[in-house]
């Protein structure tokens, strides 16, 4: 289903091309002030943004600056609460607020956009049980049609996702760096679109994105290139992170074409779209909307931070679809990075590790803050 901005007042932005293209354009941040403010519904109105994601360290940057949050942080401090309950009732707050303001581009849209996520706790990443809780926890808080709850695709959090999707959860699966890992992902989705229906459950409401990391690749192999030097390695730097996501919608295509997918979608199933997140250019000698405009198909969401967006805006050329017919060079690219020694599967690996911890050190940082802003507001001083 491809999916336009209703409140677009012109088709002649690049972002309205891109979403006319059918790419759900979400922005990679969410903040109390930008609720309050009336900046993210700017957003909305002129730059086609249908959609938020949230994680660990867009909340550690929004609580600890300015005063948006110090009203409710002394409220509860003033009711005893501790610093996970504090941090439950901050986070789930601005994201009931975030889906209020896209429940229009969600009625629009039956709930394929208008979506806000937010992650569970990330020290729970290994932890499938505890994922599940508090998925189901963070799902009945918010209590808004259009959330998602946002899973690491971990090995553990896989049957998570499973437990998650039967239960009529809608579920962001994030930090996904491996067509391997992306493969298990849409397989768990799956099964647990097999036991919502053998449970009763109304397909049609329960939603899904597989999100998929880009310029992290590249990040990370460019660094393995530069250490080789030579011509040969130099010439395929930039070129892996559009190459595996391009590679990525190849599987997607192929699963969700397949007989066990269309029995699931004969019961009113939707299909798990993939999301491209980690949009923004990490290298400045790249152009800064490489990957946007390179990863152009129908029925997919590119969520961008906001200088990715507000570059997007501004001035990328939107040609239309860039990732369907070009498998073959995409494989290519790969193949050509493990003749030079550079071996995919740790590349992936390592990228997996990096982006879990740096999540969990994120999260222990806005335990940190949260833990400071409470002492300081029972004790009648501002933090």
């Amino acid at each position: 289903m491809t999916t336009t901005n209703p409140h677009t007042t012109t088709q002649a932005t690049p972002t309205a091309k891109l979403s006319a293209a059918g790419v759900s354009i979400w922005l990679d941040d969410l903040s109390r002030e930008r609720l309050t403010t009336g900046t993210l519904q700017k957003l909305i109105d002129e730059k086609n943004v249908v959609g938020v994601t949230t994680n660990p360290s867009i909340f550690q940057a929004a609580i600890s600056k300015g005063h948006a949050y110090d009203e409710q942080v002394t409220e509860l401090a003033a009711s005893g609460a501790d610093v996970e309950k504090a941090l439950f009732e901050i986070t789930t707050r601005d994201v009931a607020d975030g889906c209020d303001l896209f429940a229009p581009v969600a009625e629009a849209t039956q709930g394929v956009d208008g979506r806000v996520s937010i992650e569970v706790d990330p020290r729970k990443a290994w932890d499938t049980a505890a994922t599940i809780a508090e998925a189901r926890q963070l799902r009945d808080k918010v209590d808004r049609g259009n959330v998602f709850i946002k899973i690491p695709a971990t090995v553990e959090g896989l049957e998570a996702i499973t437990a998650t999707i039967a239960d009529g959860i809608s579920v962001n699966v994030t930090l996904i760096f491996s067509l391997e890992r992306y493969r298990a992902v849409i397989n768990a989705f799956l099964t647990g679109l097999e036991q919502a229906k053998a449970n009763g459950k109304d397909l049609s409401l329960i939603h899904s994105v597989a999100s998929f990391f880009v310029s992290r690749v590249d990040t990370e192999i460019d660094k393995r290139l530069d250490k080789i030097g030579t011509e040969e390695a130099k010439a395929l730097k930039g070129k892996a992170g559009l190459a595996n996501a391009r590679l990525a919608y190849q599987v997607y295509e192929e699963v969700f074409s397949s007989e066990r997918w269309q029995l699931l979608a004969d019961s009113g199933a939707r299909r798990q779209r993939p999301l491209w997140a980690s949009t923004g250019v990490k290298d400045p000698a790249y152009p800064d909307t490489m990957y946007v405009t390179g990863l152009v198909a129908p029925d997919v969401v590119n969520t961008m931070p906001e200088k990715t967006l507000d570059a997007t805006f501004d001035h990328a050329h939107i040609t239309g679809d860039t990732v369907t017919g070009s498998y073959d060079d995409a494989n290519t690219v790969l193949n050509e990075l493990e003749k030079l020694g550079i071996s995919y599967q740790d590349v992936v690996t390592v990228l997996e590790t990096e982006g879990l911890d740096k999540f969990v050190a994120s999260w222990k940082d806005l335990v940190d803050h949260v833990q400071e802003a409470l002492e300081a507001a029972a004790a009648g001083t501002k933090a």
